[in-house]
C-alpha cells in the first residue's frame, strides 16, 4: 500500500509541474515534467535547479524556474505530510495505511474509513456527536484567535495569518505574509479584493467603497485565506476582528469539514468522485475553494488535481455568472431522505437548527444613478435646462419631412420583405443531406454537400446586384480624369492661376483673409505653394487643414507630385496615428483635429507662419473651436497669417467674425445651370428619382448623370433597381453605367466614378452628400436631387446619437445644383416644389458644433487652459445644457474635480487622441493588470467595423464570424479577432478567409502602436491578465459606466443613465443570450435604438468603480426604478380602459 501511496504521491508531482509547463511555456509534456523532477532531485536548493537547467540547455526564464521548483517543493510537503484521524468509538490514532488512503484520495474514503479535514476531529462511524461538535467549536474559536495554532509550511485554506499591506490601490490590497508563520521560512503574498477589506474593527470607520480609504501602506493587519487557488492568495480582512485576531465567521470550515465526511459517505455509495462543491464560496470571491484545498488535505487525486489546475490557470472559475449545480450533494440528499445515512452527514446540518437549506443564491444588488450634478455647474445640470436635440428641421410639419419619413417606413417595409424571401429560400433548400447520399438508385443531383448548399439564399439575394457591381470594379486607383497635359500646364490652366499677384498681395497686407472658390478652382493645392514661392516659409511652416483624413493624404501627395519631391519631405501630411512628416517639411496638410493636438502642445504655434482652414463650410467641430483658438492667437502673434477657404461660405458672416477682414473670390469654370422643380411633393422620392434617372437616359442628350441619395443602403437599392429596368428596355437603348459612391465603398471601387464612360455608353454616379464638394466629377450635365441627407444629431436627454434623414439646406441645394455646371450648360431637376425650398429648408446646415457629443471638446479646451466654456468666443455657441451635460460626464470619469478644474487623471485622458471613456479605460487598465488586452480593444474600437457580410455569402460569413464569439461580449470578441489575426502573421489572406477587412486590421495594427508609443512616453506599464477576463471587463466598466444598462422585464434593456430603451444589435455576440447587466460602446438608430459592442458585467462594479455616478441601493429601501413600475392587468378589449379600478366599480 505504501508503494501505492508514493506512485500516486510522484503522479501529483508530475501533474504539478505539467501544469507550471503548460501556463507558462505551452508545453504540458509529462515526459519533459518527470525530466526536470529528476534535475530537481539531483540539487538541493533552487539555484542547484537552476543551474542544471542551464546545464541542459534549458533557456527558462528565473519567474518560471522558480515556479517550477516550488510546485516541486509544494508536491514533495503534500506526499510527506499527512492528516492523522482519530476514531471517536475508542478515542486512539489511527496511523495506518488505510487513513493514509482517505487523506489522499477523499473519494475513495467509505463510511468504515471516516475523515477529517481542517484539524483533528471527533468522528464516529455515523458522523460527529453532539458533544464533539460542541467541542469542535470551542476548538475553532482557540484557533481562530490565535491560540495554539500549527505551524505549515504554506498558508492554509481558511486559516487566519498575520500580514503587512505592501500596496494599496483602489480596487483591491496586497498583503505580505511573514515568513515566521510558516515552517518553510518563505514569504507568501495574496490580494484582498475591495468587497473584501471592509472590517468590523480598526478600518470599518474609515470611510467608503476605496480601499485606501479603510487601509494604507504599512498596516499590519490579520487575514484569512479563502480561496488558494490562482497565481495568488486570495485574503479577506473582514472575516477577522483586526483586535483579536478571531474569525468572526468559523462557520466555513465546519462545512468544510461536514462536506468532506458527506463527500466520504457518497464515495462508497455514489461517487468515487470528491466533494468539490460542499465548501461553498463566499460573495465576491469568484473562485470556489475545493475541499482539497482545505487545510488538512495531503494532495488531490490525480483527476481531481488536473482539472482543479485547469481551472484555476484559465481563469474559468472567475467567468461563470452563476454556480454550477452539485450532483454530489444532491445524491447526498437522496441518500439521507431514504435512510441510508443519518442527517447528521448532511453538509448543512447543524446541531441547534437540525438540516438548513443553505443553498446560497447570489445577492440582488440594485443600483441607480447619484443624483447630485457636479458642484461647479451652478444649477446648469441635469433638469436645469432643456436639454432636447437642437432642431435641424425648418418645418417639422412639411412636405419635405414627410416625405423623409414616409420614404423611412418604405425602406424599413423592403428590407422586411428581402427578408421573407431570402428566409423563404432558405428554408426550401433541403435539410437532410445523408438521404441522397445512402440511396443506391440517387442521381448525382441528390448528393448534396453541406458546402455546396450553404450560403445559397445570399447568393440568390445579391445575383442581380452582382451583375452591376462587376461592371463597376476596378484593379487601379484613378485620381481622375487623365490628362495628356503636363504638370505645369494643368497649374496654369487653373482658375486661381489669374489671381496669385493678387492673392499674395492680400496675404501680405492682412493678417486674416477669407477666400471664396468654387471646387476645382485649384485653391487647395495652388495656394500653399503660391505662398511657399513668395518666401513665408522662411518665418515657419505653411500648414493646411482638411477636414477628412482621406482629403489630407491624398491632396499632399498630389502638391508633392507638383513640387517634385517625395512625399513627406519638403512636402508631408499628419493624420490621427499616421505622420509623414520630416525636420524639411515647409508644406504640411493635416486634418483639423491634428492641429488642435498641436496647440494643446503649444499654444503659440511657433512652427507656423501661416495657417489655412481649407473647406471651412463644413463647419466640423474642430474647425469651430479652431475658429475660436486662432481668433485669440492672431492677436498675440501679428506675425501669424490666417486664411479660411470655402466652396460656399457666408462671407459676410466670417468677415464680421474675423475682425471685418477682407473676402476674395475665385471665379470657377461655371456654366449655366437650368433648375427644374416638381409641381406636386412626392411621396416615394427614391421611385421618382430612379425614374427621372431613366427619362433622362431616354429622352436626353449625351451626358452623365449625378443622383444624390441619403446613404448606402439606399445608394444599393437604386442601384439594383436601376439595373433591373434597364434589362426590360428595348437593346436600341444605350447602355447605363451605375456607379455607386459612399464613404464605407472601397477606394478601388470608388475610382471608377472619376473615369470617363466607354463610347455610347451614358454613366450615373448614385452618391451620398459626399459629392456636393469634396469630389470633382467631371463629365456630368445632370443633377437629380431630392433634398435630403443624412445628418448625426446627438441628444443629451437620451445620450444618444442618431443617424437622421432630413432636408438639405439652402445652400446645399446651391451646391448641388452647381455639379451640372462644371463641364457645360447643365440641368438640375430639384425633386420638391420650390416653395419647398423657399419656406422648408435652413439657409445652411446647422454647425456639428451645436448637435454633437462635447465631452471630447471640453477635454481639450480644459487642457488647454481655458476655464469658462460659455464665455469662449464661439462662432455658434453650443447649448449651454450640451456643456453642461458634458462636463458632468466628464467628473463622472474623474477628469473635472469639484472645481470644474483638469484633474491629474483628466491631463493624463487628454493626452490620448481618444473619446474620454476610451482614454479613461485605457488608464485604468494599468492598475488592474491587463492593459497589453486593452490596448488591443481600444485600437480595435477606434477604426471602422472589420466584419463584413458581403450579401451573396451572408451566412459563410456569419458562420466564420461566430468563431471568434467570447461568452463575455463584443469586446472580448474583438481582443480574440485581433490575436487571431496576429498568430497567423498578420496575414491578409487570413483576414480574407475569415470574412475581415484587412486594411482596417493593419489600420489597428497602427493605432496600437501609437498608442503604445504614448504609454511608453507616459512610463504606463503595459501588463497582460492572460485568461482572466474579469479584469479586461472590470477595466471597461471604469470607463463605460455610464452607457450601462439594465435588462428590462417588459422588453429589450432600460439605460441607467437616462432610462431610454434599447436593445442589444444583431450582430453581438450576446444577442440571444441575453445578460442582466451590460455596457456598450455607442448607441445607433436604425429600425430600433440598438447597442453596438456590448459585454456583460457585473452590477457592483458600477458602484465600486463609478461612485460619483452610481451608488448601491440599500435592499430595505424602494429605489426609484421600482417606484417608477405600475402593476396593471393585461389589456381588456372588451371593456375601457381603467374599468378595473375600484373607484370606477363604485361609481
Amino acid at each position: 500500500m505504501a508503494g501505492a501511496l508514493d506512485r500516486l504521491h510522484g503522479l501529483n508531482k508530475v501533474l504539478a509541474v505539467t501544469r507550471v509547463l503548460g501556463e507558462e511555456l505551452g508545453m504540458p509534456d509529462r515526459t519533459l515534467a518527470e525530466f526536470v523532477i529528476e534535475l530537481e532531485q539531483a540539487g538541493s536548493s533552487e539555484a542547484d535547479f537552476a543551474k542544471a537547467l542551464d546545464e541542459n540547455e534549458a533557456d527558462f526564464e528565473p519567474d518560471v524556474v522558480h515556479k517550477l521548483y516550488m510546485a516541486i517543493r509544494r508536491s514533495n510537503a503534500a506526499g510527506s505530510s499527512g492528516p492523522r484521524v482519530r476514531a471517536a468509538a475508542g478515542g486512539r490514532e489511527e496511523g495506518g495505511e488505510a487513513s493514509q488512503v482517505g487523506a489522499a484520495l477523499p473519494a475513495a474514503a467509505g463510511p468504515g474509513l471516516p475523515l477529517a479535514l481542517g484539524r483533528e476531529g471527533s468522528q464516529g462511524d455515523g458522523g460527529y456527536q453532539a458533544g464533539d461538535r460542541r467541542a469542535a467549536r470551542d476548538e475553532d474559536r482557540s484557533l481562530a484567535a490565535g491560540e495554539g495554532r500549527a505551524v505549515t509550511a504554506r498558508p492554509e485554506l481558511y486559516g487566519i495569518y498575520r500580514g503587512e499591506a505592501t500596496r494599496v490601490n483602489e480596487t483591491a490590497v496586497t498583503v505580505r505574509l511573514s515568513r515566521d508563520q510558516f515552517s518553510s521560512g518563505e514569504e507568501f503574498e495574496g490580494i484582498v479584493r475591495i468587497q473584501n477589506v471592509r472590517a468590523g474593527g480598526a478600518f470599518a470607520a474609515r470611510g467608503g467603497a476605496d480601499a485606501r480609504e479603510h487601509v494604507t501602506r504599512g498596516d499590519k493587519v490579520w487575514v484569512k485565506v479563502i480561496s488558494c487557488m490562482g497565481p495568488k492568495l486570495q485574503l479577506s480582512i473582514k472575516d477577522v476582528d483586526q483586535a483579536t485576531g478571531a474569525d468572526v465567521l468559523p462557520q466555513r470550515q465546519r462545512a468544510v469539514a461536514s462536506g468532506a465526511s458527506a463527500a466520504s459517505a457518497v464515495g462508497a455509495h455514489a461517487s468515487t468522485r470528491s466533494l468539490v462543491s460542499a465548501s461553498r464560496s463566499e460573495p465576491g470571491y469568484g473562485t470556489a475553494p475545493s475541499v482539497a484545498s482545505a487545510p488538512g488535505a495531503s494532495s488531490f487525486g490525480a483527476a481531481g488535481a488536473a482539472a482543479a489546475a485547469g481551472a484555476a490557470s484559465s481563469g474559468e472559475a472567475q467567468r461563470l455568472s452563476h454556480r454550477p449545480p452539485s450532483p454530489e450533494q444532491f445524491a447526498v440528499g437522496q441518500l439521507i431522505r431514504s435512510g441510508v445515512l443519518p442527517a447528521e452527514m448532511y453538509p448543512s446540518f447543524n446541531a441547534e437548527s437540525g438540516v438548513l437549506d443553505l443553498e446560497e443564491e447570489e445577492e440582488e444588488v440594485d443600483v441607480e444613478v447619484v443624483d447630485d450634478e457636479a458642484p461647479f455647474l451652478r444649477g446648469l445640470g441635469r433638469g436645469a435646462a432643456d436639454v432636447s436635440p437642437v432642431r435641424v428641421v425648418k418645418n417639422p410639419e412639411g412636405s419635405l419631412q414627410r416625405a423623409a419619413m414616409t420614404q423611412s417606413a418604405l425602406s424599413k417595409e423592403r428590407k422586411e420583405v428581402k427578408q421573407l424571401q431570402q428566409r423563404e429560400m432558405l428554408d426550401a433548400i433541403p435539410k437532410d443531406m445523408s438521404s441522397g447520399w445512402l440511396d443506391p438508385l440517387a442521381t448525382t443531383g441528390d448528393k448534396l454537400l453541406a458546402e455546396e448548399v450553404r450560403g445559397i439564399g445570399g447568393a440568390a439575394a445579391g445575383a442581380d446586384e452582382g451583375e452591376w457591381k462587376a461592371k463597376q470594379r476596378s484593379t487601379a486607383i484613378a485620381r481622375g480624369k487623365i490628362s495628356t497635359l503636363s504638370i505645369r500646364e494643368q497649374r496654369e490652366g487653373l482658375p486661381i492661376r489669374k489671381l496669385r499677384d493678387e492673392f499674395i498681395a492680400a496675404v501680405r497686407a492682412h493678417q486674416v483673409l477669407v477666400v471664396v472658390g468654387e471646387t476645382g478652382s485649384g485653391k487647395t493645392t495652388q495656394m500653399t505653394q503660391y505662398l511657399a514661392e513668395a518666401g513665408f516659409t522662411a518665418k515657419g511652416m505653411i500648414g493646411c487643414t482638411q477636414p477628412r483624413r482621406i482629403a489630407a493624404s491624398s491632396v499632399a501627395e498630389r502638391v508633392a507630385e507638383e513640387v517634385g519631391c517625395r512625399l513627406g519631405q519638403e512636402v508631408g501630411f499628419s493624420i490621427r496615428f499616421n505622420d509623414v512628416t520630416s525636420p524639411e517639411t515647409v508644406i504640411k496638410y493635416m486634418t483639423d483635429g491634428m492641429l488642435l493636438r498641436e496647440y494643446l502642445m503649444d499654444d503659440e504655434l511657433k512652427r507656423y507662419s501661416v495657417i489655412i482652414l481649407d473647406e471651412a463650410h463644413e463647419r466640423t467641430i474642430n474647425t469651430d473651436v479652431l475658429f475660436g483658438l486662432l481668433k485669440g492667437l492672431v492677436k498675440r502673434r501679428p506675425d501669424l497669417r490666417v486664411i479660411a477657404t470655402s466652396a460656399t461660405l457666408d462671407s459676410d458672416k466670417f468677415a464680421e467674425y474675423w475682425f471685418d477682414c477682407p473676402v476674395m473670390r475665385i471665379p470657377g469654370r461655371t456654366f449655366p445651370v437650368t433648375t427644374h422643380y416638381v409641381t406636386q411633393p412626392a411621396d416615394d422620392y427614391l421611385e421618382l428619382a430612379i425614374t427621372t434617372v431613366l427619362r433622362i437616359h431616354v429622352t436626353k442628350p449625351a451626358g452623365d448623370i449625378l443622383l444624390f441619395l441619403t446613404g448606402q443602403e439606399e445608394i444599393d437599392d437604386a442601384c439594383e433597381k436601376l439595373n433591373s429596368r434597364m434589362k426590360a428596355l428595348p437593346a436600341s437603348i444605350p447602355e447605363l453605367l451605375i456607379l455607386p459612391a459612399y464613404g464605407a465603398l472601397p477606394a478601388e471601387m470608388q475610382s471608377k466614378i472619376f473615369e470617363p464612360a466607354p463610347a455610347f455608353t451614358r454613366k450615373v454616379v448614385v452618391a451620398t452628400n459626399i459629392a456636393e464638394a469634396s469630389l470633382t466629377i467631371d463629365g456630368v450635365y445632370y443633377v437629380i436631387d431630392p433634398g435630403f441627407c443624412k445628418l448625426k444629431v446627438f441628444n443629451a436627454k437620451t445620450g444618444m446619437d442618431a443617424l437622421q434623414v432630413v432636408p438639405i439646406s439652402q445652400a446645399s441645394a446651391k451646391q448641388r445644383a452647381g455639379r451640372a455646371g462644371r463641364t457645360g450648360p447643365g440641368e438640375c431637376y430639384r425633386l420638391y416644389t420650390q416653395d419647398a425650398f423657399k419656406t422648408e429648408m435652413l439657409p445652411s446646415t446647422v454647425p456639428e458644433m451645436q448637435r454633437s457629443n462635447l465631452a471630447q471638446v471640453v477635454l481639450n479646451l480644459k487642457a488647454m487652459g481655458i476655464p469658462d466654456l460659455l464665455a469662449f468666443d464661439w462662432m455658434d455657441p453650443p447649448a449651454p445644457a450640451t456643456l453642461a451635460e458634458a462636463m458632468q460626464n466628464l467628473f463622472a470619469l474623474g477628469a473635472l474635480d469639484e472645481e470644474g478644474l483638469l484633474t491629474r487623471l483628466g491631463r493624463r485622458m487628454a493626452e490620448f487622441p481618444l473619446d474620454p471613456a476610451l482614454a479613461k479605460t485605457l488608464i485604468a487598465s494599468v492598475d488592474l493588470g491587463c492593459s497589453d488586452e486593452i490596448l488591443t480593444v481600444v485600437s480595435m474600437l477606434s477604426v471602422d467595423n472589420v466584419f463584413f457580410r458581403p450579401k451573396d455569402r451572408q451566412s459563410l460569413a456569419d458562420q466564420k464570424h461566430s468563431k471568434f464569439h467570447q461568452p463575455e461580449g463584443d469586446h472580448l470578441t474583438l481582443l480574440c479577432v485581433y490575436q487571431a489575426w496576429k498568430d497567423s502573421g498578420f496575414a491578409n489572406a487570413w483576414c480574407f478567409e475569415n470574412f475581415l477587412h484587412g486594411r482596417t486590421m493593419r489600420k489597428a495594427h497602427d493605432v496600437r502602436k501609437q498608442l503604445l508609443s504614448i504609454m511608453d512616453r507616459h512610463r504606463l506599464d503595459v501588463i497582460s491578465s492572460g485568461k482572466d477576463f474579469t479584469r479586461v471587463r472590470r477595466a471597461l466598466t471604469s470607463g463605460f459606466f455610464t452607457r450601462a444598462a439594465r435588462k428590462d422585464p417588459v422588453e429589450g434593456y432600460k439605460t441607467l443613465s437616462h432610462g431610454q430603451t434599447v436593445f442589444v444589435h444583431p450582430s453581438s455576440s450576446l444577442f440571444q443570450k441575453g445578460p442582466d447587466w451590460v455596457i456598450y460602446h455607442e448607441l445607433v438608430l436604425t429600425t430600433k435604438e440598438y447597442m453596438r459592442s456590448v459585454t456583460a458585467i457585473d452590477p457592483k462594479w458600477l458602484f465600486e468603480l463609478a461612485p460619483r455616478h452610481f451608488r448601491k441601493v440599500d435592499t430595505h429601501e424602494i429605489s426609484r426604478r421600482k417606484r417608477r413600475e405600475k402593476i396593471e392587468p393585461l389589456y381588456d378589449r372588451f371593456n375601457p380602459p381603467d374599468t378595473w379600478r375600484l373607484s370606477k366599480r363604485l361609481m
